[in-house]
């Protein structure tokens, strides 16, 4: 029985299931942090739906679209508030965290999910001081950023990295997983099982203050990609969960990473993710190379009255477009940024048509080809920023 307990097989979504401090020489230390709300796996009644927040939730007729009022946190976490045993993390200023998960399958058995990023997604990780009920996933995602200067400047980006830490796996016979058995062997505990779960690690910010909570928003965005036998549109996929670290009032840290090589795989960081900084903007922290996104996720406007679309059909590329070369034929989307000058009627301008490379992580750099665009077109200066405005796209694999 205990034996059928560690190696079973379980599909289903991920979470932030534990938080660790990181010593400098990458070592978990310390005692686990829980999210908000937590409900522990070992829970009488437990399932899966207590702990995931899936935005666009199940049940939207449009399985794309982000609404303004689509909030960051689940409704059990929306409030800085622990149960039971599922304390917060202890953390001081500066320190290393570790945000583990488990991969369900969605790393190991990819098969099962065709149409998804070869980085199984990427997990953007932002921290604030000031984490309010209301906070919105499209007032943060994709609009604070690693300076801070973002939306409306309340927090920042504090990692961007691939949902695979090319470490982890579920045990099962998919090649992936038997090829990680090999190479990063563990002995089974009694948290992890055989698997060995996945994680991100971040820096909390020097300037974090002490004697307060500093919140952490975990946000997974894992896209479907247009033309995806079942989803001719592309479906957007995103999961959440809310945790706060309290800031203790000791000393600030301020650590020199020197990882320890062939360390317990069961308590250790991932080394480059302890070395590499929080881009600002565009790629991902990878843990291995070439580990980059076949699908685009659409990028999220800061105005509250604002919904993001991903819609689109397998097509060939607009004449308009220039035609990519048949060796990046596979690796490319044409990318229709639309804008809808009055969201009470029909009318509508498309702007501009671009292709833009699939390990793109938004729209980003098509949006501000559009916003030239319209410029040259004399429409009205920093029309994506006023109220009557709705921007969508639309992909087309070429």
């Amino acid at each position: 029985m205990v034996v059928t307990m560690l190696t079973s097989t379980v599909y289903g979504h991920s979470w932030d299931e534990q938080m660790m401090v990181i010593a400098p020489n990458g070592t978990f230390v310390g005692q686990p942090g829980y999210a908000r709300g937590n409900v522990l796996r070992t829970a009488p009644g437990f399932n899966d739906n207590l702990m995931v927040n899936l935005i666009p939730p199940n049940g939207r007729a449009n399985q794309s679209q982000i609404l303004p009022t689509d909030l960051m946190c689940k409704d059990t976490q929306q409030s800085q508030n622990q149960t039971a045993g599922s304390p917060r993390l202890q953390a001081a200023a500066g320190n290393f965290v570790a945000i583990r998960y488990q991969e369900n399958g969605h790393v190991t058995l990819p098969q099962n999910q065709p149409g998804k990023p070869a980085n199984r997604g990427t997990v953007y990780i932002y921290g604030t001081e000031d984490s309010q009920p209301t906070d919105t996933l499209l007032a943060i995602h994709n609009v604070w950023n690693a300076n801070g200067t973002g939306g409306d400047g309340r927090g920042k980006l504090l990692a961007m990295q691939p949902f695979d830490d090319g470490k982890c796996y579920q045990v099962n016979g998919g090649n992936i997983s038997v090829a990680r058995q090999q190479e990063f062997p563990h002995t089974a505990s009694q948290l992890m099982g055989a698997n060995l779960w996945c994680q991100n690690d971040i820096q909390i910010p020097q300037d974090a203050p002490s004697g307060k909570p500093y919140s952490v928003y975990w946000v997974w965005d894992w896209p479907t990609a247009p033309g995806t036998p079942g989803l001719p549109d592309g479906k957007e996929e995103i999961y959440t969960s809310c945790a706060d670290i309290d800031i203790g009032t000791s000393q600030t840290s301020s650590e020199v990473v020197k990882y320890t090589e062939g360390q317990d795989l069961d308590n250790a960081a991932i080394e480059s993710y302890l070395t590499s900084t929080p881009p600002a903007s565009g790629s991902p922290q990878t843990s291995q190379p070439g580990a980059t996104s076949t699908a685009v996720t659409p990028s999220s406007p800061s105005q509250s009255e604002q919904a993001v679309q991903t819609t689109g059909t397998p097509a060939a590329a607009d004449s308009a477009s220039p035609a990519p070369s048949p060796a990046s034929a596979q690796s490319q989307y044409v990318t229709t940024v639309t804008i809808v000058e009055n969201v009470t009627k029909t009318t509508t301008t498309t702007l501009q048509t671009a292709i833009i490379p699939a390990t793109s992580p938004s729209i980003e750099g098509a949006s501000a080809t559009a916003a030239a665009a319209a410029s040259s077109a004399s429409m009205t200066p920093g029309c994506f920023n006023t109220p009557k405005v709705k921007r969508s796209a639309k992909f087309r694999r070429v």
